[in-house]
């Protein structure tokens, strides 16, 4: 016997619709996007992708504290709430249950829910969705269990923003040097830089291919473009994005990789400069692109970024301290970014597990 079923207890479980267990309320007033701050006294719920989407300290009327579904009628944004807030703007549904426990819900609500995807009102459908309504003992249980798996994540996520604040603190304080303490030079004088041309012929994308096709291929975003049997760049490297949104991104790159289109490629040309220090101080450091509708820069503007070079033996220090945090704050295969991304399988495990009713009253 499952664990559901030992729930259950033999008690058959009712499918309702959403709408059929709650009731939309209206918020009493709303505060226009230019009226929210950064901080503030009474929270603003809107249909964002944010939770707290700003606050406001202004006299106006609230939505009292209370247990509450919110939807974005446009986002398709889920959100539970059990404070008082102030509706932010328009196109926000707030849902008021009725005699089903508010977090039970919210979680059958986000598993259950099939998103369209596009902009328009969703309510109309969203409130026809399906959910399952156990007693409510088991409801509490399952929310109890739920619950677990996200305040671990949320733990997680505190300890990852506050590892990032002391990576940050330790990469200022290590990298800033007076200007007579260390030789400073310009990038020009000490790398070689290269473009990045067109994906080879052969590229293939998704997974890593078994066999020849071994090496990465790099645009200039985080993820692999793809991979190819053949590599440009047989060096460790740095690399910055050149051109668009996303002009003046550092990213780290282990040497056989091949670079494409919108990216720089900065390899030291003596062995008095580490790779990975570079990273590290171009990381630090704001990097300016040229004035224009769509921002840019050529090797000329990478060329002329000045850096600090302290002795071999001081950037290894410095390397071996901020390469511990690096892991800890941005691996996906090791240190908090894995384990969050494994409690939230885990999650939506055991999410879809204990909301697998048997649908013995409607059609299937």
């Amino acid at each position: 016997m499952s664990y559901l079923e030992k729930l259950l207890n033999g008690v058959e479980v009712e499918w309702k619709t959403l709408g059929e267990v709650v009731t939309t309320i209206s918020a009493p007033a709303k505060v226009k996007r230019e009226a929210y701050s950064e901080n503030g006294k009474i929270p603003i719920i809107d249909q964002g992708v944010d939770f707290i989407a700003g606050y406001i300290n202004d006299t106006i009327p609230i939505v009292p504290v209370g247990e509450y579904v919110i939807f974005g009628d446009h986002s398709e944004h889920i959100k539970y709430v059990n404070f008082a807030f102030v509706q932010g703007a328009d196109g926000l549904k707030i849902l008021k249950s009725k005699g089903v426990n508010t977090k039970f819900l919210y979680y059958a609500f986000l598993n259950f829910y099939k998103k369209e995807l596009s902009y328009k009102r969703h309510w109309s459908t969203a409130k026809e969705t399906q959910i399952p309504i156990p007693p409510l003992s088991v409801q509490k249980e399952i929310v109890r269990i739920l619950d677990s798996f996200t305040e671990l994540t949320a733990e997680l996520t505190a300890e990852l923003t506050a590892r990032k604040s002391q990576y940050t603190y330790y990469r200022e304080k290590l990298l800033s040097f007076d200007e007579n303490q260390v030789e400073w030079k310009t990038l020009g004088e000490v790398v070689d830089v290269f473009t990045g041309g067109e994906a080879p012929l052969n590229c293939i994308k998704g997974d890593k291919p078994e066999g020849i096709f071994k090496y990465p291929v790099y645009g200039n975003g985080a993820e692999i473009y793809g991979y190819a049997d053949s590599y440009r760049i047989d060096k460790d490297a740095v690399t910055i994005s050149s051109i668009g949104a996303n002009t003046g991104t550092i990213y780290f790159r282990n040497a056989f990789f091949t670079p494409i289109i919108r990216l720089k490629v900065i390899i030291p040309k003596y062995n008095n400069l580490l790779p990975r220090y570079l990273y590290h101080y171009l990381n630090s450091i704001t990097i300016s692109s040229k004035s224009s509708s769509v921002p840019n820069m050529n090797a000329s503007d990478v060329k002329r970024i000045k850096i600090p070079v302290p002795p071999i033996e001081e950037q290894e220090r410095i390397v071996s301290i901020l390469d511990k945090f690096d892991t800890l704050t941005t691996s996906i295969s090791e240190g908090l970014p894995k384990e969050i991304e494994l409690r939230k399988k885990q999650y939506e495990y055991y999410r879809d597990l204990l909301l697998t009713f048997p649908k013995n009253n409607i059609e299937s």
